[in-house]
C-alpha cells in the first residue's frame, strides 16, 4: 500500500512558520503591554508617596518652601511620564490588535490546508479502500475459478 503525500506540505509548513512567528510577535506585544502597565504601578505608588511628603511638609510647624516646591516639580514630572505613558499604552494596544488580527488570518490560512489535507487524506484513504476490495474480489474470482474448473 503506497503511503500518503501531501502535495501543499512544504506550504503548509511554511504558513505553520508563519502562525508561530505571529503569535510570537503578539506575545511580545502582550509583553509590551505588562511592562506600561508595570510601569504605570510604579508611577502611582510614587505619586501617593510624594502626595504623603507634601502633606507631612505643609502640616503644622515651620513649612519647608524647598521641600514643597521640589515634591510639586516631582509630581510634575510623574504627571509627564504617565501621560507618555498612556499615549504609549494605546499605541500597544493598537499593535497587539493589529497582531492578534494578522494571528487569527494566519491561524485561518492554516486552517485551511489543513482541511485540504484531511480532504485529500479521505479521499485516498476511499480509493485505497476501493483497491484492496477490488484486489480481493479479484483473489476470490481466481478461486472461485479454481475450484470450478
Amino acid at each position: 500500500m503506497a503511503k500518503f503525500k501531501f502535495r501543499l506540505a512544504t506550504l503548509l509548513r511554511l504558513r505553520e512558520s508563519a502562525r508561530d512567528e505571529r503569535r510570537t510577535l503578539l506575545a511580545q506585544a502582550y509583553r509590551a503591554e505588562d511592562l506600561i502597565l508595570e510601569e504605570r504601578q510604579r508611577i502611582e505608588a510614587e505619586r501617593a508617596a510624594l502626595e504623603r511628603q507634601i502633606r507631612d511638609a505643609a502640616g503644622p510647624g515651620e513649612i519647608e518652601v524647598d521641600r514643597l516646591l521640589e515634591a510639586q516639580r516631582f509630581e510634575l514630572v510623574l504627571r509627564t511620564q504617565k501621560e507618555q505613558l498612556a499615549r504609549q499604552h494605546e499605541q500597544v494596544k493598537a499593535e497587539i490588535e493589529r497582531r492578534r488580527q494578522a494571528l487569527v488570518e494566519a491561524n485561518r490560512e492554516v486552517q485551511v490546508l489543513e482541511k485540504l489535507r484531511e480532504k485529500q487524506h479521505q479521499r485516498w484513504r476511499d480509493e485505497e479502500d476501493r483497491r484492496e476490495v477490488k484486489r480481493l474480489d479479484e483473489v476470490g474470482q481466481r478461486r472461485a475459478l479454481g475450484e470450478v474448473h
